[in-house]
């Protein structure tokens, strides 16, 4: 009986060494967005576009101290972005600003 107990123990202990870990691993995962490009951001090298899409949002109306979305705003500026992508290259934060420019502004 003691010997189960210890198995168990140990099981339960490996186990839960094994979340940890895991979730030490996941915890370090950083991402530089000022170093994405454009490429790795069509071809989903960093993460879901979307997510990123999400993030950039939040970075941009963050700058201009704007706490409100417009949920439909995001998904048409997202697939613009992803659109400009997709024919040239460079950081996607300068792609951002590109294809989210106000028309008639300088390029």
């Amino acid at each position: 009986m003691r010997k189960r107990v210890v198995a168990v123990k140990g099981t339960c202990c490996g186990m839960i060494s094994l979340l940890f870990a895991t979730s030490l691993a996941q915890a370090q995962t950083t991402i530089d967005f000022s170093k994405i490009t454009c490429e790795q951001f069509v071809l989903l090298r960093v993460a879901d576009p979307d997510y990123i899409a999400i993030w950039l949002s939040g970075f941009y109306n963050g700058k201009r101290n704007n706490t409100t979305i417009d949920v439909d705003r995001l998904k048409e500026n997202a697939r613009k972005v992803k659109h400009y992508c997709l024919y040239n290259k460079g950081l996607l934060m300068e792609a951002v600003e590109k294809a989210l420019a106000p028309q008639g502004s300088a390029q």
